[in-house]
């Protein structure tokens, strides 16, 4: 009867009005606590389990709750007429409601599937694989072919991936028929309703180990270092991810391999700042370059090529290097390479050449100087414009 059960909210250790979130973590908890599998032969520990189920059968499903809530036990247990349609019937389904996967719980107990029965579900994808590799910048820019060492988990040599001891079978539940869950009949003065629910013998599983493998421990799976090598496309970029397909974890029952993705990090360099598929850097260049223009050897990824300084050329100009930047991924042709110039102004200087550059400076006038031409004209029509505004 519903009179001689706890109050959910204490059975998980909750006060009334807790959220959905506490719920599941205080669910989570306890059916890690009492689980069957960590207490073997412990009615106390199987019916503490059953109790706490129930109790996130109702809590974790909002309709049921706001029964329970309003009209207590009588709420939600069909046998006092009152309550809804769903009702558990015993003790509630596993994974419902708040799409907890009790799948998830054994993984985290037994490092995925290990114990007396495996997961009632079909095949499964495993899981993906994340790992991070550090590589250069011009490995980067031209492609590389990188090992890396990962764990993952692959299908058990010993029992071939069944779970069971070689020697032994898997058994199928009698009570469901390998389902994994049954059908209900319940009486509510609305008349006879037929409900389905996780079938309560073996917690939901349709393959039942009774002998599991020594090596694998019932999972099927076991853990291997494992070496995988392939090729970072030139033109990867720093934060980039690669998806290499089949190489993550096995997968549950015959499932398929999941994806290994590897995060790129590129080391920066010396010399070169990549934007985008365009390379740039800064060149030093000589006062008398400048003036009077010259041929100079700049880096690029490629090795050395000659540019031409223009006469004249003024200090932060950016020369283009055309095809001369990052191969583009998955299309045809490269960036560019931006040469900013940066005019290095001589230092040191003897006697001599102070005079020298003294004597070459009163050979100029205004017209030689653009930019300060421009700028005292400024100066001097702002003080012509000050002056009006006085008078």
């Amino acid at each position: 009867m519903a009179d001689n059960k706890r109050d959910y909210y204490e059975v998980l250790g909750l006060q009334k009005g807790a959220s959905d979130d506490e719920i599941k973590k205080a669910y989570r908890r306890l059916a890690k606590q009492y689980h069957p599998d960590l207490n073997p032969d412990n009615k106390q520990a199987e019916a503490k389990f059953k109790e706490v189920n129930e109790a996130n059968d109702v809590l974790s499903d909002a309709g049921k709750r706001q029964r329970y809530d309003q009209f207590g036990h009588a709420g939600i247990d069909p046998s006092y007429g009152g309550g809804g349609f769903g009702g558990f019937g015993g003790f509630g389904g596993f994974g419902s409601g708040d799409g907890i996967d009790l799948g998830d719980i054994f993984d985290s107990i037994f490092g995925g599937g290990m114990g007396r029965s495996s997961q009632a579900s079909g095949p499964r994808r495993g899981s993906d694989i994340a790992v991070s590799i550090d590589i250069g910048f011009m490995e980067a820019c031209k492609g590389i072919t990188h090992e890396i060492e990962i764990n993952r988990a692959e299908t058990c040599d010993t029992c071939n991936g069944n779970g069971a001891k070689p020697g032994t079978t898997p058994k199928t539940c009698s009570e469901c028929g390998g389902q994994g869950r049954i059908r209900i009949q319940q009486r509510t003065i609305m008349g006879s309703i037929s409900t389905t629910q996780t079938c309560s013998r073996f917690y939901g599983k349709v393959k039942i180990i009774e002998t599991p493998c020594p090596t694998c421990k019932g999972a099927g799976r076991i853990q291997k270092r494992k070496k995988v090598s392939g090729g970072v496309p030139a033109g990867i970029d720093d934060g980039q991810t690669l998806s290499v397909r089949g190489e993550g974890n096995v997968g549950v029952s015959g499932g398929p391999k999941g994806d290994l993705n590897v995060r790129i990090s590129v080391r920066r360099d010396p010399l070169f700042e990549r934007r985008g598929f365009d390379i740039h850097c800064d060149i030093p260049v000589t006062y008398s370059q400048a003036v009077l223009g010259a041929e100079i050897e700049v880096p690029t990824i490629d090795g050395g090529v000659k540019l031409t300084v223009p006469e004249g050329t003024q200090p932060d100009t950016v020369l283009r290097l055309k095809g001369k930047g990052v191969k583009r991924l998955q299309r045809e042709g490269r960036g560019d390479q931006l040469v900013k110039v940066v005019l290095e102004v001589p230092r040191k200087l003897s006697n001599q050449q102070k005079d020298f550059i003294k004597q070459l400076d009163k050979q100029f006038t205004d017209k030689n100087f653009e930019k300060r031409m421009k700028f005292f004209d400024r100066v001097k029509k702002f003080g012509d414009d000050l002056r009006k505004g006085f008078n």
